[in-house]
């Protein structure tokens, strides 16, 4: 089983810091000795690939309580996973994805709970409130920490403003999407990611030893903090983006896929039936009639074909047709099978096979219909035509269904779940 580094204290510059932690906040102090510390020899101040915290010469320029904090900040980025659920969101989305975006709701959720716990930290730090009023116009409390976690904060930010409540639509009359308005608002803070991609755990041999392993660290640091009654063990499991047991939609797919897509048995001449071996050969013995010849049966071997039918009709908008694109990237690169595309909205407009050599310019060379309606009847019967083993459906679940297809393995793969189909699989791609 593959090993991260080795956990505990190996950095001189944040020991102080370290033990200062673990005597104000004892939940942070917990986590800390979990985490892998090490000197960097330049850099900024601290920062971590989502395993190892690096703490770089200006850590030590900074006063005592900074260091304290930015320790714990890095401490948490590492508990929660940032690192492996920052490169999941980047393999789901592909040339799609921005990494600044996601560090930026990643510290926003971080440093409001640390705040909200009473550490300091180095100004200008990003917060919740401020993000959340910048990006989508809206007010923020207590209670935002405990209604966003940093994947959902983040698809909410590259998806665009739907007009309810957006300060900048509404109020100042500016078109800026929510993407627009964060990336102008970490400008203005000076805001530089500490957190880069790691491998992700569903793709990562000991990911989810190592995820469910830090799921039991932070619930005993938190009780551990709850108990003391100070620090982030305070707050309790009021912060949403404490990860919850859960198993992510990709591999949920694959499973399903996998399922679908298991190889049939089919009829072959060229030997006979176990069974009208046996019974021949018992007739024979005692001289009865032989039973008629039965055919035996043999694995097909023929490659599965999966149908990847995409949602382009008038109700899904140009940003959310990028997300479906990147969930397409997802797929092709783990599904061992041959794969057609299909665009659709009141009919399927065009489909076209993926060559396993190409598929990522093909993807972005397409031209995709717009404005139409809806209406999942003829992707099916097109799958069904094509005499595939699964069709895949992203979109976002507004249409009519059509009767359920006989022989087809139907996912649907919908970003909100608003309904639930009258057959099929669901699997929700919100988190």
């Amino acid at each position: 089983m593959a090993r991260g580094p080795t956990p505990g204290i190996h950095s001189d510059r944040a020991r102080p810091a370290l033990v200062r932690l673990a005597t104000e906040d004892p939940a942070m102090g917990a986590l800390s000795l979990w985490c892998a510390h090490r000197d960097a020899v330049d850099g900024p101040p601290a920062r971590t690939d989502g395993t190892v915290i690096w703490y770089g010469p200006g850590f030590a320029a900074l006063p005592g309580h900074e260091q304290m904090g930015l320790a714990a900040h890095h401490v948490l980025h590492v508990a929660l996973r940032h690192g492996p659920r920052m490169g999941a969101m980047a393999a789901r989305l592909g040339a799609a994805f921005d990494d600044q975006l996601y560090g930026l709701a990643a510290d926003a959720v971080i440093n409001t709970a640390l705040l909200q716990a009473g550490h300091a930290l180095p100004r200008p730090a990003v917060t919740l409130a401020d993000l959340l009023a910048r990006a989508f116009g809206l007010p923020s409390g207590a209670a935002a920490l405990a209604d966003w976690d940093v994947d959902r904060l983040y698809l909410r930010l590259i998806s665009p403003d739907d007009g309810k409540g957006g300060r900048d639509a509404t109020e100042s009359g500016s078109a800026k999407q929510p993407a627009e308005s964060a990336k102008a608002y970490a400008a203005e803070v000076g805001f530089s990611p500490d957190v880069t991609r790691a491998v992700p755990d569903a793709d990562n041999p000991d990911g989810a030893d190592q995820a469910a392993l830090w799921r039991q660290h932070l619930a005993r640091a938190l009780e551990v903090g709850r108990v003391a009654g100070r620090g982030i063990g305070t707050l309790g499991h009021r912060i949403a983006d404490i990860p919850e047991p859960r198993t992510p939609w990709e591999l949920v797919l694959r499973r399903l896929l996998s399922r679908a897509l298991l190889p049939g048995l089919a009829l072959t001449h060229r030997r006979p039936a176990r069974d009208w071996v046996a019974a021949e050969s018992l007739a024979r013995a005692q001289g009865g009639p032989v039973p008629a010849f039965r055919p035996g049966t043999r694995r097909m071997l023929d490659a599965p074909r999966v149908v990847v039918a995409v949602d382009a009709s008038g109700s899904v908008d140009t940003a959310l047709l990028g997300r479906f694109i990147g969930e397409i990237s997802g797929i092709a690169r783990r599904v061992a099978a041959e794969i057609t595309l299909l665009a659709f909205d009141d009919g399927v407009r065009w489909q076209v096979p993926l060559d396993p050599s190409r598929w990522q310019t093909q993807l972005h060379s397409l031209d995709w219909p717009r404005d139409g309606g809806t209406d999942f009847a003829p992707p099916v019967a097109a799958a069904q035509a094509a005499s595939a083993s699964a069709i895949v459906i992203l979109t976002d679940l507004d249409g009519p269904f059509g009767p359920p297809p006989k022989g087809l393995s139907v996912i649907w793969a919908a970003t909100e779940v608003t309904c639930t189909p009258p057959f099929g699989q669901v699997l929700s791609l919100d988190r």
